[in-house]
């Protein structure tokens, strides 16, 4: 149990550092001439990386269950290098063609006052999607080698080297557009990708040429495990903007988006801690089922209390009122949406570790049904709610979001129940009979 906290505690850490890499960030633009128009322009050029990112981040996930020898990595770079080429082709025709500008007229709703400066943000942003994917690829080597102190260590230089570069704008009066945020960003992603290819190629070298019982050697069998958790991914884009267009048609629109943004945030901040749980199931579970069980069992429940202690005690107030600078009329509709985000908290840990089984197993397909449950899921709870209560404002948001994660969850846990005996090809490489 000691080495599951060694491993998991510093991996809970990095997701949790992440949050303030974006806080320095808004708060350099916030010294601006004109901060609302910068960090309006920053934040939507960052919404634009968000999706395209999306493919980078999936190497994390697919390396370290896959790569156990230096032939699987080779099919395994193959496949990123496919990828960041496309990543930043992808780049090149939202930041110098006509497509980009219609993207985010259309898209994002921008009038076109803004669009420039958007276009000369995402500039700069979509280099840093291709640091994250080189970052997330041996990500995947320094998980699957129990070296997670490693991220820890990135993520806190990455965010010492953001904040004196923030520092040296600021000090030289130089904050002068949403551009400056995305070179303090890209900064900090080069200096994290760099320290992670110096660690992660290390290991590499020391992994067999080939181990044995491993079947993982071609690029197309990576590509089998990875492509039903791109498209998954893709198909969760769907809820944020459903739910925020749906909450429009609230009896106090305006009370229910500023509610639920504030308590998703900060349901986000204790949630992240626990985003990792499926390397627990990745690394762990065919070593010990039992104890890996009993390390979620552990931890499951925290989220759900550190939320329960902002939502029902005074703390949260004091939070929100103190740090947040939030009126008393938000923060007890913040509040109120925050206690049924309870609800999502208590499943969030275990979906999280039975799709790292599925991915274990090598049945990543399983995870397409499931998210495209939740999108389902969570469009009937919101059009019910809207019908039914549209005095309950961000709390609708909160109660469809969770109902769809409820739903996702069910369907993993049918499918795990379904794919008991051993799949053939990848599974047989990758993962155990649950």
């Amino acid at each position: 149990m000691g080495r599951l906290f060694a491993f998991f505690i510093p991996l809970g850490l990095s997701a949790s550092l992440v949050t303030i890499s974006h806080v320095i960030i808004n708060s350099t633009l916030a010294r601006a001439a004109e901060p609302e128009t910068v960090i309006a322009s920053y934040a939507i050029g960052l919404s634009m990386l968000g999706i395209i990112e999306r493919p980078a981040v999936l190497l994390r996930q697919t390396c370290s269950a896959l790569v156990r020898d230096r032939i699987s990595f080779k099919a395994m770079s193959a496949v990123a290098a496919c990828l960041l080429i496309g990543m930043f082709l992808t780049g090149l025709v939202i930041s110098y063609s006509p497509a980009g500008r219609l993207l985010f007229r259309h898209l994002f709703g921008v009038g076109d006052a803004m669009v420039e400066a958007i276009i000369h943000v995402y500039r700069v942003l979509m280099f840093v999607s291709i640091f994250s994917g080189i970052r997330c690829l041996f990500h995947g080597i320094i998980i699957s080698n129990m070296r997670t102190k490693w991220l820890t260590i990135g993520m806190a230089i990455r965010l010492a080297a953001m904040y004196a570069l923030s520092l040296v704008f600021i000090k030289t009066g130089n904050v002068t557009s949403g551009q400056v945020g995305a070179i303090i960003f890209l900064v900090g992603m080069v200096i994290e990708a760099g320290l992670s290819y110096w660690e992660g190629a290390r290991l590499v070298r020391t992994l067999p040429l080939k181990k044995e019982g491993h079947d993982i050697e071609r690029s197309g069998q990576i590509f089998k495990f990875y492509r039903p958790l791109l498209l998954s991914s893709f198909i969760a884009v769907v809820i944020g903007p459903a739910i925020n267009a749906m909450l429009g048609k609230t009896q106090d629109f305006e009370l229910a988006i500023a509610s639920f943004a504030i308590a998703s945030s900060l349901t986000q901040l204790v949630q992240s801690f626990f985003s990792y749980m499926h390397q627990i199931a990745l690394n762990f579970y065919r070593k010990d089922s039992a104890l890996s069980v009993r390390f979620v069992t552990l931890c499951a429940f925290v989220p759900t209390i550190l939320i329960g202690i902002v939502g029902y005690t005074p703390l949260g107030p004091l939070f929100m009122e103190h740090v947040m600078g939030v009126n008393e009329r938000l923060m007890e509709a913040s509040l109120h949406t925050l206690r049924v985000f309870m609800f999502m908290t208590l499943v969030f840990p275990w979906l999280d570790f039975c799709n790292g089984v599925i991915m274990l197993r090598g049945h990543t397909k399983v995870m397409m049904l499931s998210q495209s449950a939740n999108v389902a899921v969570t469009l009937l709870s919101l059009f019910v709610c809207i019908a039914a209560a549209p005095a309950w404002n961000g709390a609708i948001g909160a109660l469809a979001q969770s109902l769809g994660l409820a739903g996702e969850f069910a369907v993993v846990l049918i499918a795990l129940r379904a794919l008991r005996s051993p799949s053939p090809g990848l599974g047989r490489g990758t993962g155990a009979s649950l």
